[in-house]
């Protein structure tokens, strides 16, 4: 007798997602090479295995029901499982990893980690280098969930598993910035938490998919305008839709022209960064995971990965007349 386990496949699960990325059977049935009638079959094989219904079909769009869109959600994560699995097993016999990915949080430069893609390109090791970009806890959950074996800028979290070693890759001072025409631009000095709770806060977010995540610098019951990474956030204040905390160095080039204004605040803000990574006796690390870890040990890289360049280009056009 067939279980869930014998439709359940790889193949099946592959072919799952590519219906529920493409929006339809035809366009799946094209990307997979197959013919529509065929891929509708194997869809229904597998509902009548599971009985459960997968897609709606009285759209012209395959529309994912409740428990499609949960299988869905774990066939990804088995899919990854299994690369995961293979991704150990030629590292065992090799001694480079297949693939080799790392997690950047959006506080890191990403102009310094493509310089040392570059390198590690350059020795031709047979290793493929995937980079995932990913913000405050949700850096550090790829490595939990295995999903990446580097994360880099990970805010450390109480009852990290064993599993997980971290060093320090140095410290980020905070400033509290707006616009010079946002409202608090004026305000006496240092800002009350009354004061920065009647005004929008722009936050980060957590990019964790599962959880709460992490919230930093904001006040009970303050209006929030949320954004995907720090550019983001950067370029949100400097348009002077909300209020924050910016890493100094990312701040400083639009401080220094009069396209931000420093604010002074009770509670002033310092976080110490780190990088973190796998290592264990039943998975040491492999030669790529190595050869990262040198370069992080070398003082100008950890510095260059947190003091990121910014070019200004000049006013903003919210704000043509800046100082």
């Amino acid at each position: 007798m067939q279980t869930p386990r014998d439709w359940l496949t790889p193949e099946a699960l592959l072919m799952l997602q590519t219906i529920g990325q493409k929006g339809s059977f035809a366009a799946a049935a094209r990307a997979l090479d197959l013919v529509p009638s065929a891929l509708t079959y194997r869809v229904r094989q597998i509902e009548d295995a599971l009985d459960v219904l997968l897609f709606d079909r009285s759209a012209r769009q395959a529309v994912p029901t409740a428990a499609g869109r949960e299988l869905l959600r774990e066939s990804g994560r088995l899919l990854d499982d299994i690369d995961a699995v293979a991704n150990r097993v030629r590292r065992v016999a090799t001694g480079w990893e297949a693939v080799f990915t790392v997690a950047v949080d959006s506080i890191i430069s990403r102009s310094v980690v493509m310089d040392l893609c570059a390198s590690f390109l350059a020795l031709g090791a047979p290793t493929r280098l995937r980079l995932r970009f990913e913000t405050l806890s949700g850096t550090l959950a790829t490595l939990h969930s295995g999903m990446a074996d580097l994360a880099l800028g990970v805010v450390l979290e109480p009852g990290l598993p064993s599993d997980i070693r971290h060093a320090v890759l140095g410290d980020i001072a905070f400033v509290y910035a707006v616009a010079p025409h946002h409202p608090l631009a004026q305000a006496p000095e240092p800002l009350s938490d009354a004061s920065l709770q009647q005004h929008r806060a722009v936050a980060v977010a957590d990019s964790v998919s599962r959880g709460t995540g992490l919230t930093l610098g904001l006040q009970g019951g303050q209006d929030v305008f949320t954004v995907p990474d720090m550019p983001s956030k950067l370029e949100a204040q400097l348009r002077g839709l909300g209020g924050g905390f910016l890493p100094e160095t990312l701040a400083r080039p639009y401080i220094d022209c009069g396209m931000l204004r420093v604010k002074q605040v009770n509670t002033p803000r310092t976080n110490t960064c780190h990088h973190a990574w796998r290592d264990t006796t039943a998975a040491p690390a492999g030669q790529a995971l190595l050869w990262w870890l040198a370069q992080l040990e070398k003082p100008a890289t950890r510095e260059a990965l947190l003091r990121p360049a910014h070019k200004v280009a000049g006013p903003h056009p919210s704000n043509p007349h800046p100082g």
